[in-house]
């Protein structure tokens, strides 16, 4: 062989060689080139100065519900001793005859202790005075007129004992009420009827000579000052 062509063999063989090595080592190089950052160190970070933070909630109360408290009404007991005090003997019939209208009707707001007069012959005429007792709104007095038409004949002169319920305010009850027909209920001689008007029911309790239950159809009309108009 020619010398030219033995050292072309040799340059080729060198550079064959010098590609393996190379080739070999430049992932280890490669590996090692790689940045490696460290992580951050935990810890706790403040705001810097002249940061704002952030603003506290603001939380506002739920508006006060309204409600009725039990001692705005009237317990049967309580209107059973404001009634003996106030008719004198009739304590089983007025007993009876307050527990018959609060089983159908409930708990009343107020109540009225009076007198009254009324008289009919087929039609009639009646009226009276009285107070007016609430828990919330105080003591007023009042007076009622109505005329009726029945199938009852006599005169009266009786105290009265009347139970409302459901009144919004003291204005309210001064308007009229018609009776509520079949509501008559009488024992041991204590008599109630029912009237009603607005969403409200008036209960005339009487006791006395000539309580006139009988088959009528009629009204109550209160008003604040004394009237002669029935109507």
């Amino acid at each position: 062989m020619s010398m030219i062509r033995i050292l072309s063999l040799c340059a080729i063989r060198v550079a064959f060689l010098g590609g393996l090595i190379l080739t070999a080592g430049l992932p280890q190089a490669m590996a090692q080139s790689q940045d490696v950052y460290p992580a951050p160190p935990q810890g706790t970070y403040t705001t810097p100065p002249g940061a704002y933070p952030s603003p506290p909630q603001t939380t506002y109360p739920s508006p006060p519900q309204t409600t009725y408290p039990s001692e705005e009404k009237y317990t049967a007991q309580e209107l059973i001793n404001a009634g003996h005090g106030f008719f004198g003997q009739v304590t089983e019939g007025l007993a009876s005859v307050v527990e018959h209208a609060v089983a159908n009707y409930g708990l009343p707001n107020g109540y009225i202790l009076g007198q009254e007069g009324s008289g009919a012959i087929v039609g009639g005429l009646r009226y009276g005075e009285g107070a007016l007792y609430t828990k919330n709104a105080g003591q007023h007095q009042i007076f009622w007129q109505g005329p009726s038409i029945g199938f009852d004949i006599g005169a009266e002169g009786n105290r009265t004992m009347m139970l409302v319920y459901n009144m919004p305010s003291i204005d309210a009850i001064y308007d009229r009420f018609a009776g509520v027909a079949g509501s008559a209920y009488l024992v041991a001689g204590v008599g109630m009827t029912v009237l009603a008007g607005k969403g409200m029911y008036v209960v005339p309790i009487v006791s006395g000579v000539g309580a006139r239950l009988g088959v009528n159809i009629g009204y109550l009309k209160f008003t604040p000052k004394a009237t002669w108009n029935p109507f």
